[in-house]
C-alpha cells in the first residue's frame, strides 16, 4: 500500500491530479450503460420499430448497432449527433435509405437508446 503525505505535495498538482481522475472517470462512465438503462433501451426499441431496420450485429436496411457504435467510438459530440439523428431522421450517412424522424420520442429516451447502442448494445 502507497502512503502518501499529501502536505508536501503542491496544491497545483493535488488539483491537476483530482481533474485527471474526475476528467477519465467520466470519459469511462459517458457511455456505460447499466442493466436497468439496457432493459429499458431495448424496450424503447423494440416499441419504437428500430428492429425492424437495425440489429445488434448484422446490417439490415440500416447499420447494424455495433457498427454505429464503431463509427462514433471516441466521438465526445456522439450522443447530441445520434440523439438529434433518431429525433429528425435522415439520409445519407449509411446510405441513400433514410431513417425516419421520432419527433415524439423525448429527448431522455433518445439519450437511452443512444447511451446503450454506443456501450455495443449490451443484452443487459
Amino acid at each position: 500500500m502507497l502512503v502518501v503525505n499529501l502536505n508536501k505535495i503542491p496544491c497545483q498538482v493535488i488539483r491537476t491530479v483530482a481533474m485527471v481522475l474526475s476528467v477519465a472517470t467520466c470519459a469511462v462512465s459517458s457511455h456505460a450503460v447499466y442493466a436497468s438503462d439496457a432493459t429499458q433501451a431495448q424496450l424503447l426499441v423494440r416499441r419504437n420499430a428500430c428492429m425492424g431496420c437495425h440489429t445488434t450485429d448484422q446490417k439490415r436496411i440500416g447499420p447494424s448497432y455495433l457498427a454505429v457504435a464503431a463509427r462514433y467510438k471516441d466521438q465526445p459530440e456522439a450522443l447530441t449527433k445520434l440523439v438529434e439523428k433518431i429525433k429528425k431522421g435522415g439520409a445519407g450517412v449509411w446510405g441513400a435509405i433514410p431513417m425516419p424522424s421520432h419527433p415524439r420520442l423525448s429527448e431522455t429516451d433518445a439519450q437511452t437508446i443512444v447511451a446503450w447502442v454506443l456501450a455495443g448494445a449490451p443484452p443487459k
